[in-house]
């Protein structure tokens, strides 16, 4: 029987994170505004690709190659760098400031588990009032792998010790529930519904071929109350 979880980690960038104000500054370096759905899709593709065969990148250094090599009409150095420093600016989904401050006044942990940097996901969690309830930001380079490589979550598990099956993930990307499905933990998935035809988790929903989340919701404080709700 799945339980409560005495750790809930927060996927940041599609989750907590909202890319769409990305959109404008595409459009001011002269590119189509829906580059955006290919560009984000770009980024996963491409880091998980080095991942799997054994290499790591960080996610800026990955996010301005992928754009630089999808980028149609030309643009300038200086025009693809405000869209890439769009990057550290970026604002929190409405619903991310109450599930976190309901999980952590529950006596729920809260963590962030991103394949972005450290350093920029703190920096977000300051600008989004989220750090009072984040107890630590967890990134993949500090295992030099991007999620959904399971060693990512088995290491956020071993420092903030506790045993996988104690932890949730949250997150809109059905693979990043998977992943952490298949290291043991407890999934949550919430169904962000971009307004482009690319998105977080699919326009289409869950991916059958994933593992199914334990709880589901049409927004974050949903996914925690579900959370919340399973017996302890």
């Amino acid at each position: 029987m799945t339980a409560r979880p005495a750790v809930v980690a927060f996927d940041v960038i599609g989750t907590l994170m909202s890319i769409e104000p990305l959109r404008a500054g595409l459009a001011g370096a002269g590119q189509p505004p829906q580059l955006l759905d290919i560009w984000y899709a770009r980024i996963l593709r491409d880091g998980m690709a080095l991942s799997a065969a054994g290499d790591y990148a960080d996610f800026p250094s990955v996010a301005e190659a992928a754009l630089r090599s999808l980028a149609g009409r030309p643009a300038g150095d200086e025009q693809l760098a405000a869209v890439i420093a769009g990057l550290g600016e970026l604002p929190a989904f409405p619903d991310a400031l109450p599930a976190v401050k309901g999980l952590a006044e529950a006596g729920v942990r809260v963590v962030c588990l991103t394949n972005g940097r450290a350093d920029s996901t703190e920096a977000f969690a300051a600008r989004a009032g989220l750090q009072p309830f984040v107890e630590r930001v967890i990134s993949a380079a500090e295992v030099l792998r991007w999620k959904p490589s399971a060693v990512v979550y088995r290491y956020a598990a071993e420092v903030l010790g506790v045993w996988p099956e104690r932890m949730a993930l949250v997150a809109a990307h059905d693979w990043d529930c998977h992943g952490a499905k298949r290291a043991g933990m407890t999934t949550g998935w919430v169904r962000r519904r971009p307004d482009g035809p690319g998105g977080y988790g699919g326009p289409g929903g869950y991916g059958e071929c994933f593992a199914p989340p334990d709880v589901t919701g049409a927004d974050l404080t949903e996914v925690a109350a579900k959370l919340l709700a399973l017996e302890p």
